[in-house]
């Protein structure tokens, strides 16, 4: 028998790096959110009502104006966090992951399924690691029973682990052994050693056998996971034509039936394996195959087009699968403005430590651009789009346009954007533009309750290249531009005269701006006559700089997404009930601080005032430097009229106090200056305390709110 302790003994980390290793990360991604936008609204169909209502599935079966946050892509993304925020090396713990699990998920809401203790997993194992049961004990069958501990969830989140481990499936499978036991165990722990191993192995097998015996390879050969495989695998030699006979074969000894709980790994994981045996190697076959068997198919699905993606690469997925993604992927931690994502920024993210473990450099083109030194949209992967959008002015006109990636112009590298209108009319607007804030109408429907924090701020900068080709004829003027939500205003650079067939360099310092909701930014184009197709190319888009801004709530909204998901624009919120009260922020929670939070994780140096006014409770604070529901700074007003320093270390502890005499239903503006690891708190523009954290300092992080009970009104934000 083949142990997991025997496993680890092999682990190395000194793997060659594939030399298309980027692009084949980005294919795994993209993948796996086609996997999961197939799969998502049909969620829990019997293979029955799939083949009644579709029969024959060979593409998307829902169209979405932008598809919402999902569990299966929350998990891997902010999970894999903990190698930047502890270490990367295999050393990781389980339960610095679970603390991982702590700092990013909102406490009870959105991010993944809050079925109740006992009931969904995930749940319990939340609850578990709030009240002081670390991982792996947390997801342990000692503490949770079999039941909760083998549902699928070990292997749903478990994607980005094995891409992280190009061609090494022992490690893959260490990691995911450590981030899939914070909530999972026996079987349901496997399930997540598999699929991450498999994906590794997707780097350097070339067929879906060996992908499959490198899975098995790493779980022990007597469990039921291992049993299950054997026998779907057996199946499969013996009738290699149908996969509807396999299904029947798999409902019938591996049913949900025969497995308790509400959506238990051994069904699921059986689909997965038939959908990759009957593929042929082909990324369209194996997801449809796997949507129409039913069962929890985003799960499946996902996972299905994480291991194929790596396998066939971006040339092997259809077209038609990436173009209604458009790059774009939602998100619902409590980090707001990691919550509207691009797929190359995830890959960029997730390649980036795969390099840093096998202690590799990257090469080429990608060396730059995953060294920070290039610009965040660079367009430089196979069909990447970064999300960006087309837009223009006169509705009443038909306008049939679109964005594609092209190698036909670069003004770096070697690909751009290419932007295309069928026609276009002298003194009328053209936009390209990346949405930097979403909104409930942007989406269908409010899965796993998102919340955003814009991308871009008031202050900053944007920089972009554009050309339009040298057979354009007409005069053609352009300009960057801004759109604020809360104005419903655009804001515009100069406009400058494009040349044709030459690139132009544009740039554009945002003006501080009071009570603004930054929507989008982009590129406007103006024929200045005539009218005719239009089409244009962008590269190099670059946001930099620092914000200067300020918020006053009596111009913010409550978002209504549905009944129960009611948003404060701007901001996200790790737990407690927070509304807009007489243009007011007011937040209350029945036990422990409520918090919310907005900004960007990114922010270093800065200072950050707010007018506070105590009503109920005796502790009144802004945080600063926040990177999630464990690691903050706080200040403000305490009981026993102090002025008090906290730090959030997995828990408040207070770091240092003065004498300050205040009382409630008074304003008082509370400051904080962060430079480095020193912080000044000042009340009322008057400096209080100076205090240098000497002991792992946060060095970047949002700004927030944590109060029991109070009414907060930001007067002064980002000078």
């Amino acid at each position: 028998m083949s142990t997991i302790e025997s496993s680890v003994k092999t682990i190395h980390t000194n793997h060659p790096i594939p030399e298309n290793y980027i692009e084949k990360v980005y294919a795994g991604w993209v993948g796996k959110v086609i996997g999961v936008r197939h799969g998502g609204n049909v969620e829990g169909w019997t293979y029955e009502q799939l083949q009644r209502t579709f029969g024959e599935i060979t593409t998307y079966l829902h169209h979405f104006k932008n598809f919402a946050a999902d569990d299966d892509t929350n998990g891997p993304l902010f999970f894999l966090r903990a190698l930047e925020d502890y270490t990367h090396t295999p050393d990781i713990t389980a339960e610095q992951m679970g603390l991982t699990w702590l700092n990013y998920a909102p406490d009870g809401h959105g991010f993944f399924w809050w079925g109740g203790y006992g009931k969904s997993t995930e749940h319990t194992a939340y609850l578990n690691l709030r009240n002081g049961i670390p991982a792996p004990r947390s997801g342990s069958i000692e503490q949770n029973g079999a039941a909760v501990a083998e549902q699928i969830g070990g292997q749903i989140f478990i994607d980005v682990w094995g891409l992280i481990a190009p061609g090494n499936a022992p490690l893959a499978a260490h990691y995911a052994e450590k981030i899939a036991s914070v909530s999972h165990d026996g079987n349901g722990k496997y399930g997540g050693m598999f699929i991450a191993a498999c994906i590794a192995a997707a780097f350097t097998e070339r067929d879906v056998h060996s992908i499959i015996e490198a899975g098995l390879s790493v779980i022990p050969s007597d469990c039921e996971y291992a049993r299950m495989a054997r026998a779907v695998i057996d199946f499969h030699r013996k009738h290699p034509d149908n996969w509807r006979d396999c299904f029947r074969f798999v409902y019938d000894h591996f049913g949900y039936d025969r497995y308790p709980g509400v959506c238990h790994i051994i069904p699921n994981a059986a689909v997965i394996i038939l959908s990759l045996l009957y593929s042929g190697g082909d990324f369209s076959r194996a997801i449809n195959i796997c949507n129409m068997c039913g069962w929890d198919t985003d799960c499946n699905v996902g996972n299905v087009g994480t291991i194929m993606g790596v396998l066939v690469g971006l040339e092997g997925i259809n077209p038609s699968w990436r173009k209604p993604i458009n790059d774009f992927l939602c998100c619902s931690s409590v980090i707001g403005s990691l919550n509207a994502l691009d797929l190359p920024w995830c890959a960029e993210y997730i390649a980036k430590l795969g390099y840093k473990i096998a202690g590799a450099e990257p090469r080429g083109k990608w060396k730059p651009i995953l060294n920070g030194e290039s610009p965040q949209y660079h367009f430089e992967f196979p069909g990447s789009t970064h999300a960006f959008r087309t837009d223009w002015d006169n509705k009443d006109q038909h306008v049939t346009s679109f964005v594609e990636n092209t190698a036909e112009e670069a003004a770096s590298g070697e690909r751009s954007l290419k932007a295309v209108f069928d026609r276009s009319s002298g003194g009328f607007g053209y936009r390209v533009y990346l949405q930097t804030y979403y909104r409930p109408e942007d989406f269908n429907d409010s899965r796993y309750d998102p919340s955003f924090s814009p991308k871009l701020y008031p202050g900053q900068t944007i920089k972009a290249k554009v050309k339009v080709p040298a057979s354009e004829s007409r005069s053609m003027q352009c300009r960057l531009y801004v759109r604020d939500r809360n104005a419903d205003t655009r804001h515009y650079a100069e406009k400058l005269t494009v040349v044709p067939g030459q690139w132009l360099d544009l740039s554009y310092r945002i003006p501080a701006l009071d009570n603004a909701c930054l929507l989008e930014a982009g590129i406007e184009f103006i024929p200045e006559g005539g009218w005719g197709p239009l089409v244009v190319y962008v590269d190099d888009v670059d946001f930099t700089g620092s914000p200067d801004y300020a918020i006053d709530f009596a111009h913010e909204r409550l978002e209504k997404w549905h009944g129960t998901h009611i948003e404060v624009s701007q901001f996200t919120y790790l737990r407690g009930k927070w509304t807009l009260d007489e243009g007011k922020l007011s937040g209350s929670y029945y036990g422990e601080t409520a918090e919310c939070y907005t900004g960007d994780l990114n922010w270093r140096d800065y200072e950050f005032t707010a007018t506070v006014i105590p009503k109920l409770g005796g502790y009144h604070n802004i945080q600063f430097r926040v990177q999630g529901g464990i690691r903050s700074y706080a200040a403000g007003l305490a009981e026993g009229n102090r002025l008090c320093l906290y730090k959030n270390d997995n828990g408040y502890r207070e770091l240092a106090s003065v004498d300050l005499n205040w009382s409630a239903d008074q304003e008082y503006r509370i400051g904080v200056k962060a430079q480095g690891n020193r912080f000044e708190i000042a009340v009322d523009g008057e400096v209080k305390l100076v205090y240098v954290d000497r002991d792992r300092p946060y060095l970047n992080g949002m700004i927030g709110f944590p109060t029991p009970r109070e009414a907060i009104r930001i007067t002064r934000h980002f000078v």
